[in-house]
């Protein structure tokens, strides 16, 4: 499996605003001495040193996740802001075969999918699956005047919606699909995607503090040795007390999952719209801390990036 983050971010849109540019261009400056600009080579391997949250950005788009198996099905976890970008850039199915799974209805992981090219070209052939049976009329619920000028009928008639059980497995071309409710208001539900021996798994809008949410032998088999986990984890501890039921988690609280469950790698996800790059570049470096006292580095943790893809 191949997966590659096309939105990271949660609630709503965060672009870089003019003055985090300026912050960055100012934190580089001071940065330089004369060696770094006395020749073209000097000055791209300035550049190249920056730090990541300096010289890149962790992106503003809302959640989308592409997941593509070995045997070539496309899978797309959540039609945020984030599927504009995959629908214009990405690479096309060979079979114009598209799979979009939801986690839930919240506007953030639906609100890019009017801007999805494939979604008017003739051609395409797109599934959508969710636990939610009335996925299709909320679909045409949103574009449809006056919230936006285009229609699902001028849309590509190859469209399905399938409803899917929780707990019961659903092969969508060669990778086994399982879902699984997660604590969050209005419900919102995890997906295993399994190829092979590979196990990846999405949890996205997860609150693991909330006291409804008990670790059960479902849970344990959904999450239990999964290569890579993207997970909730929006707020610090502080913010996670403060705005308990509003179905988000804290970067410790996932890492203390992710080892219970013998998760190989952990993507911290659904960053806060605040958040701008050095902020999350604080919070990895907090989670890695916190993994090497707490885990003693039991679970590799990143922090998903837009544009960052990575196999298993």
């Amino acid at each position: 499996m191949n997966i590659h983050f096309w939105g990271v971010r949660g609630s709503l849109p965060a672009p870089l605003t003019p003055q985090q540019i300026r912050a960055k261009i100012s934190a580089a400056i001071q940065r330089v001495q004369p060696k770094d600009i006395a020749t073209e080579d000097a000055r791209e391997r300035f550049i190249a040193s920056l730090p990541s949250w300096l010289y890149g950005t962790t992106g503003g788009n809302t959640p989308c996740i592409e997941v593509t198996s070995s045997g070539g099905t496309k899978i797309i976890l959540d039609a945020g802001t984030g599927i504009r970008m995959l629908g214009k850039y990405g690479e096309p199915p060979k079979d114009m075969r598209y799979n979009i799974l939801l986690s839930h209805f919240h506007w953030d992981h639906i609100q890019g999918l009017p801007f999805f090219d494939p979604l008017y070209n003739e051609k395409s052939v797109i599934n959508f699956y969710s636990p939610f049976d009335n996925m299709q009329s909320l679909f045409h619920e949103q574009m449809r005047e006056p919230f936006y000028p285009v229609t699902m009928e001028t849309c590509t008639q190859h469209l399905s919606f399938n409803t899917i059980e929780q707990k019961k497995d659903v092969m969508i071309g060669d990778v086994q699909v399982r879902t699984i409710e997660m604590p969050h208001p209005g419900k919102s539900f995890a997906y295993s995607l399994i190829e092979g021996d590979r196990k990846f798994v999405y949890a996205t809008d997860i609150e693991l503090n909330h006291p409804d949410f008990e670790r059960t032998k479902e849970h344990d088999a959904f999450f239990m040795n999964a290569d890579a986990l993207v997970i909730d984890s929006q707020y610090t501890v502080e913010e996670a007390y403060a705005k308990q039921g509003w179905g988000h988690s804290a970067f410790c609280y996932a890492i203390d999952f992710a080892v219970a469950w013998k998760v190989k790698k952990l993507y911290l996800f659904h960053h806060d719209p605040m958040y701008d790059d050095r902020k999350l570049n604080s919070i990895l470096q907090s989670a890695l801390w916190y993994a090497d006292y707490s885990a003693k580095n039991a679970v590799q943790i990143e922090l998903a990036m837009e544009g960052v893809e990575f196999k298993l």
